[in-house]
């Protein structure tokens, strides 16, 4: 149920992204072809108004499809339908007729020439050109993203991770109002099969010594790690009288690397403002840690921070049992941290697209596909090796290592 329940989180978050990015696309004039949550093959699928929404098989993300992203090209054409002329030499002059359509940049005329070239290809039974078609005249329409002005491409790929950034600074406001934030000597929660059970630790209970000496709130957590596994007895006051509760060796927990007894203190609520003042100073703290992570993306100390999908469902599903608090914390955290990623100025990221809009809105002119192309390549290859960092270091915490 905590997988679940973490899962269900992340694919939330996932939502959130992806609708910033649709709804910002409608505002500014882009209508969406296609709105998913996870990837194809499609395990259910709906079609509303010329927009199909439908749960993807493969739950690694999501994608909003912006009709027309790059500017179509004479030299797509033996590309794109490189199959079908093959098949059918026929089509070779109508596939040409398009192609100097493109060259001149005579738009309405290639919408025409489009037509030409479908119909022939349906009274030659050719196969496989519906979609290729279909991809081509969203890149004619006025619709088309590359079409827009800079501002509106840019407020389209922007939404998605300002939305991340935006539920993030919300979910820590809340936890902060409610939960609190700086920690008392109160216990709010105590794991189930804990080590802090077995004590005979129980919600309410305020801790206020450990090993026979006094301890502050803020230092009850350091006290208990730096114990590294050696016996810890509690002190804690309960209705009024001191208990001397059972020693118990803490446990490592491998996701921080910190000796914990398996409890959670209840912390001091935060007025409204006060909550959103602490929600922007956390979000901008994890920012600046998050940019100097990655920064130091080759120097193993800051290589073992990053996580894959795999540590992000079981940091998330851990963080259950410590409560709703700590769990909405740990979304905020991962909302912020889907922000910062896309925001990097690589391909197929939304920075890379937002950096090429702005390039091409300076240069007056769009940028060769095959320049997307190679960059994006790289961008992936960048990707994939942060997903292998990230594999590795939840297999090594997994294993204990």
């Amino acid at each position: 149920m905590n997988f679940a329940i973490a899962i269900l989180g992340l694919a939330f978050l996932i939502l959130i992204h992806e609708a910033g990015h649709f709804f910002a696309s409608l505002a500014v004039g882009m209508r969406p072809r296609k709105f998913y949550v996870g990837f194809p093959p499609a395990l259910v699928k709906i079609r509303r108004r010329g927009i199909e929404y439908g749960l993807g098989a493969i739950p690694l993300g999501g994608y909003v499809r912006i009709p027309g992203m790059h500017r179509p090209a004479a030299k797509d054409i033996d590309h794109v339908f490189a199959r079908a002329l093959h098949t059918a030499p026929e089509l070779v002059g109508p596939a040409e007729r398009l192609k100097r359509a493109l060259a001149s940049e005579d738009f309405e005329a290639a919408k025409v020439r489009l037509a030409e070239f479908h119909q022939r290809a349906l009274e030659l039974g050719v196969p496989s050109v519906e979609k290729q078609v279909q991809d081509l005249e969203d890149a004619l329409s006025p619709q088309a993203y590359w079409r827009a002005p800079t501002w509106k491409r840019v407020t389209a790929i922007a939404a998605g991770p300002l939305t991340n950034l935006v539920f993030a600074v919300v979910l820590f406001a809340i936890v902060f109002m409610v939960a609190g934030w700086n920690a008392t000597n109160k216990v709010a929660v105590v794991l189930k099969d804990s080590r802090a059970q077995a004590a005979g630790l129980v919600a309410g209970d305020r801790v206020v010594g450990i090993n026979g000496l006094p301890v502050a709130a803020g230092q009850i957590s350091n006290r208990i790690s730096a114990s590294h596994g050696r016996p810890v007895t509690l002190t804690v006051l309960r209705n009024g009288n001191l208990t001397l509760l059972r020693a118990q060796r803490p446990q490592l927990d491998t996701t921080d690397n910190r000796y914990r007894l398996g409890f959670a203190l209840a912390g001091q609520p935060l007025g409204f403002a006060a909550a959103v003042w602490q929600s922007l100073k956390t979000t901008g703290t994890v920012s600046r840690e998050t940019a100097s992570a990655l920064g130091g993306l080759f120097h193993s100390k800051d290589r073992r921070q990053f996580s894959s999908s795999v540590g992000i469902v079981r940091n998330s599903a851990d963080a259950v049992h410590y409560g709703w608090a700590s769990y909405l914390s740990i979304l905020a955290f991962i909302s912020l941290s889907l922000a910062l990623f896309n925001l990097l100025p690589l391909l197929p990221l939304d920075g890379g697209h937002i950096a090429f809009s702005l390039l091409e809105g300076i240069r007056g002119r769009a940028i060769a596909r095959e320049v997307y192309e190679r960059v994006s390549a790289v961008g992936i290859t960048l990707f994939l090796l942060l997903f292998i960092i990230g594999l590795s270091n939840d297999v090594s915490r997994l294993g204990g290592g």
